[in-house]
């Protein structure tokens, strides 16, 4: 793939000029900025739900809490902080258990344009599928001589051109059929398979490049801390690739390639009247960008450098919200509020729109519209403003048209586009278990000291009454009474742990994450069992299954989905294509790979029945079984093409052995079939207990008398037993 990245590309983007007069874009620049503020004023307490989970997170008291001068203790029990990493190892564990991008293709249930099974049978005379086709009479299905005739069998698409990514392959080929294998001579393949593993592997090689794993495991991060995660791709982005030419010389390799990454959740403005992404006219994505990032983009397609040094040259735009002083500090100190932080930041505010706008405002901010979109009342735009600049303007190049943004939520909340969040879930107990931990502090302090009175008219004037370890009062002579008393205040602080626990208790069922499903101890009663803590962790795992078909749903099979529309849509290699599939394998990740081995070889066991081979997908078992080792399936299994090739090798091979004009050991020369005939028995050979049979090494019974040898080829002889063909079975001559 070059830049030449989308079609009618020359009518689709703006064009990069050197008017540095910006009042044309004014009402697309005005009507973006708009946007922004209402998406940024409708966020508020959304803001601010996910500030006090990461206040809670990090263990910092927010400017809400007020202390007493009486409470002494400012102890935070990070419990959020311990719970929100247990649900994103699990989630990790389950999410990259093979240490891929959890997106499959598999072909649909009927494939259209491709077929799903062909076969061919080598021993079939080639000539014999032609003859029954000259035999038959043509079925018309048109009119009398327009020529549409077909075949019995045949479609109004000949079996050439579903063969799909196969057809350079096997267009040479005789006796190829359409469906499954008739006979045992048979090889069957799918070109619908092969075209989905083909595209599978495009979409994985794309998903390493990118990184993806790595954006994953953020997106997932803030999922389960603020209740939404965020992966935005593919877009075009021009890689660069190490080379070097025959002198040494470094000459890299420029590509445009698909990408797929992470977007926090902070910087991302979706429409506010939008409860997901599919409903969404808009979405803002913020960008905080340096000198040199705003230079780069003009090594991007459709980037306008003269329009990016005009920005640059303006200077630097980015305004602090209210948050990020809070995001950024690492002190109670310093936490604020909406109206007290540091704006002035040395860095640039461009703002990335993705979303529909009135015809006539793309037309008035110089865009030229392809022919079929200049009589459409609304287009879809991407556009970059910084500084009142557009840096970028181009149609929405993605047929159909999307925004390309996936957010999965942690726990739906069915009417707000952000989700809920472990951390936000057990607010109130981390509230709760900090407040019974810190009176428990106080009072074990205030406990473990003696209070100490004085009775000053019994010491000498002018002392110093701070009291330590060997000091030393002067009383006044003759002063009666005691002059120093200690009294001991009562420690109440087991009554404030046990009340801690219990909020710790309902900190677990609010979340769904209970303590010992991570390996936190102190589980009473049916969990000191083996066979209890199984059914308390299948209990605990409930909660985890939910949040991965979350993702599954929200992030995974949207993310395969637009890169294989990507590929559909900008590839032009014909193997990766056909009607496919897309497939989230989070789900299926969640089973243990030892279960699932298990009941994979289990039901293999089961389907080696020959009766019930016949309705069982061999190859499909074996790579999952590989799948469930941890090993690399393509490496360790043939694909259908390979698979034909070793089947017709193998008949190949057994054909070497055994020559039709020379028959086996056993073999029946009178027998028309070849097969052997006749009947294959155990001859006269003396069975278990009878005379002759022999006993396994010890004595020979008296009465075993040596037989005389037969003459040759005396009828109802015993013939010694003969060594079994190569390949075959023993067989006996009788």
């Amino acid at each position: 793939m070059t830049d030449s990245f989308y079609e009618d590309e020359n009518n689709a983007a703006l064009e990069d000029t050197n008017n540095s007069d910006s009042s044309e874009f004014d009402s697309l620049v005005g009507f973006i900025e708009s946007k922004y503020k209402s998406a940024r004023s409708s966020r508020y307490s959304d803001e601010s739900r996910w500030l006090q989970s990461y206040r809670n997170y990090r263990g910092v008291y927010g400017p809400n809490v007020q202390f007493t001068e009486t409470e002494k203790s400012r102890v935070f029990i990070k419990v959020t902080k311990t719970k929100v990493l247990a649900a994103y190892g699990q989630l990790c564990d389950v999410l990259f258990s093979q240490n891929r991008f959890p997106i499959g293709v598999d072909p649909t249930e009927i494939p259209e344009g491709v077929a799903d099974v062909v076969n061919v049978d080598p021993k079939k005379p080639p000539q014999l599928r032609q003859e029954i086709i000259e035999e038959a009479a043509p079925l018309v299905y048109g009119f009398p001589g327009d020529g549409k005739d077909l075949n019995p069998g045949e479609t109004t698409s000949s079996l050439l051109d579903k063969l799909g990514s196969l057809e350079e392959q096997l267009k040479e080929l005789d006796g190829l059929e359409e469906g499954p294998a008739q006979t045992q001579s048979a090889v069957q393949f799918s070109p619908a398979l092969i075209a989905a593993k083909k595209m599978e592997k495009k979409i994985k090689d794309q998903l390493e490049e990118s990184a993806a794993t790595k954006h994953l495991r953020f997106s997932t991060f803030e999922s389960v801390l603020f209740g939404t995660g965020i992966m935005k791709g593919p877009f075009a982005f021009n890689k660069e690739y190490p080379n070097w030419d025959d002198e040494g010389k470094y000459v890299p390799i420029t590509k445009t390639v698909p990408k797929v990454e992470y977007t926090s959740i902070w910087n991302f403005y979706p429409d506010p009247d939008a409860m997901n992404i599919e409903d969404a006219m808009y979405v803002i994505e913020r960008h905080r960008m340096t000198r040199t990032q705003m230079r780069a983009l003009k090594k991007r397609p459709f980037f306008r450098a003269k329009a990016i040094d005009r920005s640059v040259d303006i200077g630097e735009s980015y305004t602090r919200e209210w948050w990020e002083d809070d995001l950024e500090s690492d002190s109670e100190g310093s936490l604020g509020d909406a109206n007290n932080y540091n704006s002035s930041v040395d860095r640039f505010e461009v703002l990335e729109f993705w979303g529909t706008v009135d015809t006539d405002v793309a037309k008035e901010a110089g865009i030229k519209l392809p022919k079929d979109l200049r009589k459409a009342e609304e287009v879809q735009i991407n556009c970059w403003i910084c500084n009142d600049e557009i840096l970028r303007l181009v149609i929405n190049p993605f047929t159909p048209k999307r925004i390309p943004y996936c957010a999965s939520p942690y726990e739906i909340n069915p009417y707000s586009f952000f989700g809920i969040g472990l951390a936000e879930n057990m607010d109130d107990t981390q509230t709760l278990m900090n407040g019974f931990m810190r009176m428990a502090v106080d009072n074990a302090v205030l406990s473990g000291n003696l209070l100490i009175e004085v009775d000053e008219s019994n010491l000498v004037p002018g002392q110093d009454l701070t009291v330590y370890p060997g000091k030393i009062f002067r009383r006044q002579g003759g002063a009666p009474g005691q002059a120093i008393f200690g009294t001991k205040f009562p420690n109440v602080s087991n009554e404030n742990m046990q009340l801690f626990d219990k909020a710790r208790v309902l900190a677990d069922e609010s979340t769904g994450l209970p303590s010992y499903s991570y390996g936190q101890t102190g589980v009473q009663g049916t969990g000191r069992t083996a066979s209890g803590i199984s059914m308390l962790m299948g209990a605990a795992s409930n909660s985890i299954r939910t949040v991965i078909k979350n993702i599954d749903d929200y992030l995974l099979r949207p993310m395969g989905e637009a890169l294989y529309a990507f590929n559909m849509q900008f590839d032009f290699d014909p193997e990766i294509k056909g009607d496919l599939d897309i497939r989230a394998r989070g789900t299926e990740s969640f089973m243990k790979n030892e279960v699932r081995s298990q009941r994979l070889i289990t039901f293999l066991q089961i389907s080696s029945n020959p009766v019930l081979a016949p309705f069982v997908k061999f190859p499909y078992i074996m790579r999952e079984i590989g799948r469930t080792m941890d090993l690399d399936v393509d490496k360790i299994t043939n694909n259908p093409e390979e698979a034909m090739r070793q089947a017709m090798l193998m008949q190949q091979m057994q054909a070497e052995q055994n020559p039709p004009g020379n028959a086996p050991p056993g073999a029946n020369p009178n027998d028309p079939t070849g097969t052997g005939g006749g009947n294959i028995g155990v001859g006269t050979a003396p069975g278990p207990g009878a005379q002759g049979f022999p006993t396994g090494g010890g004595p020979r019974p008296q009465q075993q008398q040596k037989q005389p040898r037969p003459q040759q080829g005396a009828p109802n002889a015993p013939q010694p037993r003969q060594a079994p063909p190569p390949g075959g079975q023993p067989t006996r001559l009788q």
